[in-house]
Parts: C-alpha cells; sequence; structure tokens
C-alpha cells in the first residue's frame, strides 16, 4: 500500500480523489458530539480518516471503510447545516459528517458518490 507521503518515490501513484478536514459525529458511549478528523477518499474507493491532517502517510487511518455499494446523501434529522451520511454496505454502522459550507458539502458528495457507483 503506497500513503500520501510516498508519492514523491512513487510518482505513478493515483493522488486521492478528495482529502480534507470534516467533522466526525461521535457516538461512543463516552463521547457524544463532533471531532474534526482530516479525510482522504482514496482512488480505490476507501475513505480513510485521521486524528491530524500530518498523521496521513506517517500513522495507519482511525478507520479505513469500503464506499461501494453504500447509502450516501444529506441528512436534516440533526439540525445542522452541511450534514451528510454514509451508511455502508458492510456493518451496521452510519457515519455523520459535516462540512463547513455547502460547496464543501457538496465536493464530498460527488467524490463519495463516484466511489460507491464505482
Amino acid at each position: 500500500m503506497v500513503v500520501g507521503s510516498d508519492i514523491s518515490r512513487y510518482p505513478n501513484t493515483p493522488k486521492p480523489t478528495c482529502r480534507g478536514y470534516l467533522h466526525k459525529r461521535t457516538q461512543s458511549a463516552i463521547l457524544k458530539g463532533w471531532r474534526k478528523r482530516w479525510f482522504v477518499l482514496k482512488h480505490n474507493g476507501y475513505l480513510h480518516y485521521y486524528k491530524h491532517k500530518k498523521d496521513e502517510g506517517k500513522c495507519r487511518p482511525l478507520e479505513v471503510t469500503k464506499l461501494e455499494g453504500a447509502e450516501i446523501g444529506v441528512d436534516t434529522s440533526l439540525g445542522k447545516p452541511f450534514v451528510f451520511k454514509c451508511i455502508p454496505q458492510a456493518g451496521n454502522r452510519i457515519f455523520y459528517f459535516c462540512a463547513t459550507s455547502n460547496q464543501e458539502m457538496k465536493r464530498w458528495l460527488e467524490a463519495m458518490d463516484k466511489a460507491v457507483h464505482p
């Protein structure tokens, strides 16, 4: 597997489809709320996320999710603007993401939609 910082050594490696900070809803037993995380959507349809941008290529992702066949779309149930959700085919988890603007949300939804239907 080739990670972000190795791109200069492997110039033929495709760049990620989409990357940037999003807020991810946390629903663990202890923590509830929104956490800012660095997301990288790879050209192979896998969404990786890290605690910080600087962790990409240096640390293992906190989680990797396959988007192929997932259900994605805007979500208005949480009463916050620019929220969208992703329900991967595998597992019984729902990811809620919050972008900083409508334009940013659309950018992620378009990129994810391409990963969902390769």
